[in-house]
């Protein structure tokens, strides 16, 4: 019976135990700050990230692995055997040129390799690949692989957001002027990621009232689903917030583990510091 392999990039937020079990190799991505590069998970931390960022002349750039990173993430999956097939999950094109990147690593190894653009990132993208990798576990086909990651991947939401815009005007998102009155007027922004995972802007407004009432409305949201499979809380330098919504969350939905984390350091860089995320998986 031929065997499905997972592979995925750091944009996914894993837990070190999520990643044992499911046996899943994790290809780094890269961000540079101040003209230093580094792995991300490997050489910096999320951590330890913020801290340079919040110190950085310029706005940190991120960049996509080079094509034998995956190669070797690949082999390591396959360990020598011919027949494993390789589902290769990463974070949305909207954010990062990664997919197109595994798709090119794909056909320069043995194995089959079937690249998967999530349309997500941080513990959204982590909820994909979990749904993919319970079902390789369990011995199912690439197709029923595939199916259930396809599924998961329109299950899964996430609602930023942000209090300095600097990052957003780095990113394209909001012109130099918009950004630059936005700051002076303590300009809020609320956005989402849609399904072709990229970021739009969803309300903007003065002052914290307006985030209040954006995630407000996030959960008014959530609650009308039928079922909540998983949530996640991130946030970029502001863990006393976190910590605080995912309790909110969790008096909602007491059942479900929030996993609490740092901004993976690509997403940190397109939100900027002071950002929080709600991620979740719903049907």
């Amino acid at each position: 019976m031929t065997k499905v392999k997972i592979v995925t990039d750091s944009g996914a937020k894993l837990t070190k135990q999520e990643l044992k079990d499911f046996d899943i190799p994790v290809i780094p991505l890269s961000v540079e700050i101040d003209g230093t590069i580094y792995q991300d998970g490997v050489t910096i931390t999320p951590e330890e990230f913020l801290d340079e960022m919040a110190k950085s002349k310029e706005i940190p750039r991120t960049s996509q692995p080079p094509i034998g990173a995956f190669q070797e993430a690949y082999e390591q999956a396959a360990d020598g055997d011919d027949s494993v097939q390789i589902l290769s999950m990463h974070i949305s094109s909207g954010l990062s040129g990664t997919v197109n990147a595994a798709h090119q690593a794909a056909t320069m190894v043995k194995n089959e390799v079937v690249t998967f653009d999530t349309y997500s990132a941080d513990r959204s993208q982590g909820f994909v690949v979990l749904a993919a990798a319970r079902v390789a576990q369990a011995g199912g086909s690439m197709e029923e692989v595939l199916a259930a990651a396809e599924k998961a991947r329109a299950n899964a939401y996430i609602y930023l957001s942000f209090r300095n815009l600097d990052n957003m005007v780095a990113g394209g998102r909001l012109s130099k002027t918009q950004g630059l009155i936005g700051n002076l007027l303590n300009i809020k922004v609320g956005a989402f990621v849609d399904k072709e995972g990229k970021v739009d802007v969803a309300v903007k407004g003065r002052g914290m009232k307006t985030l209040n009432k954006f995630n407000d409305d996030v959960i008014e949201k959530m609650k009308g689903f039928k079922q909540m499979k998983g949530i996640g809380v991130t946030h970029a330098g502001i863990p006393e917030e976190a910590q605080a919504m995912a309790e909110r969350l969790n008096a909602i939905w007491p059942d479900i583990d929030i996993l609490v984390s740092v901004a993976t350091p690509l997403i940190s860089t397109h939100t900027g510091l002071g950002a929080l995320a709600i991620l979740f998986e719903a049907e």
